[in-house]
């Protein structure tokens, strides 16, 4: 890919995603580009959770931990990850977080093949 072609691509991604302060291979370019041209009939909407349960330790002895995590594609490209723990002792926690940097879609890719 020349230089021209990859400023093109870079400029278009960006006008979906924050690719500030991003370098992206060739590869990934054509990887986020092809994110985008797929965004509304293979993403936008869906989600996709799991569960995980494990035993931990406190000072109050051991416990069992669940917890899930959900990943959802949202209207704009973009993902909400929602992160949630229920402990058998009553402990309860969630948070939420937005990925829309080039970088943190790239990496969801890759670990989401």
């Amino acid at each position: 890919m020349d230089r021209d072609e990859k400023k093109r691509l870079r400029d278009r991604i960006g006008e979906s995603l924050d690719v500030s302060g991003t370098r992206l291979t060739d590869d990934e370019a054509r990887r986020l580009s092809d994110f985008l041209d797929e965004y509304d009939n293979k993403y936008r909407g869906r989600s996709r959770s799991r569960t995980t349960s494990h035993t931990g330790w406190s000072s109050d002895g051991k416990f069992i931990r669940k917890e899930t995590f959900t990943d959802t594609f949202t209207d704009e490209p973009g993902i909400r990850q929602d992160y949630e723990y229920h402990d058998d002792d009553g402990q309860h926690g969630a948070s939420s977080r937005e990925v829309t940097d080039a970088r943190g879609i790239l990496n969801w890719l890759r670990d989401n093949p």
